[in-house]
């Protein structure tokens, strides 16, 4: 794994310099402001630092070495700097902090002693809780389990069992935990482990991909999924800060017939957004609102919640997504609720893929204590994590999704 920092005098320039030195697959982990040295270098704008991330697999042990070390750098600053604002955010925090999806890592400050912050699992409460319980075993207890097993090992059976509690499948936190353990040396510091933990698990998920304009003309998004897990809501949530923070156009459809409540739910939103709203009945009308609104930005569409059992409901859903399909740039975000059962979530996931592919929002994080389902429909289905909500206020409760919150959460850190 290489972790790597850039600058540049803006955001884009200083990632285009990681690519151009590190490739087209880096991740961005962190970015911010740094000040120019020299005498009158503080008249000058700063420069945008970007620390990016690179994952390779056939790099030999000193470069794995190097890494790890520069990723215990980074993980102890982010852990020792971790405060409760990462937590998820209340209504007054969620209105002056927004996620960007460019920017979805908190400001990585310079580490200025390394005593300090050599110790990554004292930052993690309730896990570091769990290691002093595992490494303070009576004596006697010790030598019932095997000799050769490390304080690393035992670490990291830690890390996984920790996993498994936060609801990771099985088989995801056991290939994580192998992976780590292919480029662990003898006796490395479970903080060295941990750190590689860390960043691996961001990698698996990835950047956030969230809703960004067409290219050229309107952009129509699907919103899809199962009943009752806040599709309508969301809808409302994501149109308000496009229209009211980013003044864009923006006009709501429903094709969701089955449930009053609901259309009657989003014409409301709409009024009070002062956006245009329309039922569609059939596919010809979602073509007819294409012209209607070829000047606006966004057409959001609320879908019907069905059965991935019923065949006949699924047909219909499919031909609403592809109406547009050659006529405008579209596209289909399938919306679930991390509350729902790992089991049920596949089945979802699969009956929505034979129809389209998508983009991930989760919703319900407030309800619920174990964040594994996030990570495990990630791996899966392949698909981007993009929204996240944690409640019905509206237009608040909803950000861009963070890696490393989720992350720090799945390893035992503290909510």
């Amino acid at each position: 794994m290489i972790i790597k920092k850039f600058t540049g005098k803006t955001e884009a320039e200083a990632t285009e310099n990681a690519k151009k030195e590190l490739g087209a697959n880096v991740v961005v982990m962190n970015v911010k402001n740094v000040k120019r040295k020299g005498l009158f270098d503080f008249l000058r704008a700063p420069l945008v630092e970007v620390t990016v991330a690179l994952e390779e697999e056939s790099r030999n042990d000193d470069a794995i070495s190097a890494d790890v070390k520069a990723a215990v750098s980074a993980i102890n600053n982010v852990v020792s700097n971790m405060t409760p604002s990462l937590s998820v955010m209340n209504n007054s925090q969620a209105k002056q902090k927004t996620v960007s999806p460019d920017i979805i890592m908190d400001e990585v400050p310079d580490r200025t002693d390394k005593k300090e912050n050599n110790v990554i699992e004292e930052k993690l409460d309730s896990l570091q809780s769990l290691l002093e319980q595992q490494l303070q075993k009576p004596e006697e207890e010790k030598k019932e389990e095997e000799k050769e097993v490390s304080e690393t090992d035992r670490f990291m059976k830690l890390l996984h069992a920790t996993m498994l509690e936060n609801e990771v499948d099985e088989q995801y936190a056991s290939q994580i935990i192998e992976e780590i353990e292919k480029i662990n040396k003898p006796n490395t510091p479970f903080d060295f482990a941990l750190a590689n933990t860390y960043q691996k698990m961001i990698l698996k998920f990835g950047k956030p991909s969230v809703i960004m304009p067409s290219e050229k003309g309107v952009k129509v998004i699907f919103f899809v999924g199962p009943t009752g897990v806040g599709k309508t809501t969301t809808i409302a949530k994501i149109a308000s800060k496009f229209q009211v923070e980013d003044k864009k156009r923006v006009a709501l459809l429903t094709a969701d017939t089955y449930r009053i409540a609901a259309a009657e739910q989003l014409r409301t939103y709409a009024n009070i957004l002062e956006v245009p709203f329309r039922v569609v009945y059939a596919v010809e009308e979602v073509e007819h609102a294409l012209t209607d609104f070829k000047g606006y930005d966004y057409i959001l569409v609320d879908t019907a919640g069905h059965s991935y059992q019923n065949a006949m409901q699924k047909e219909n859903m499919s031909k609403f997504i592809h109406s547009v399909d050659d006529k405008v740039e579209k596209e289909v975000y399938l919306v679930l609720s991390a509350t729902t059962k790992y089991k049920d979530l596949i089945s979802i996931a699969d009956s929505y893929k034979e129809m389209t592919d998508y983009k991930l929002i989760f919703t319900k994080l407030d309800e619920t204590t174990s964040l594994g389902n996030l990570l495990n429909l990630k791996l899966y289905t392949g698909a981007s994590l993009s929204y996240v909500t944690y409640g019905q206020n509206v237009p608040d409760d909803i950000e861009c999704f963070n890696p490393q919150k989720t992350v720090k959460s799945l390893l035992g850190g503290k909510k």
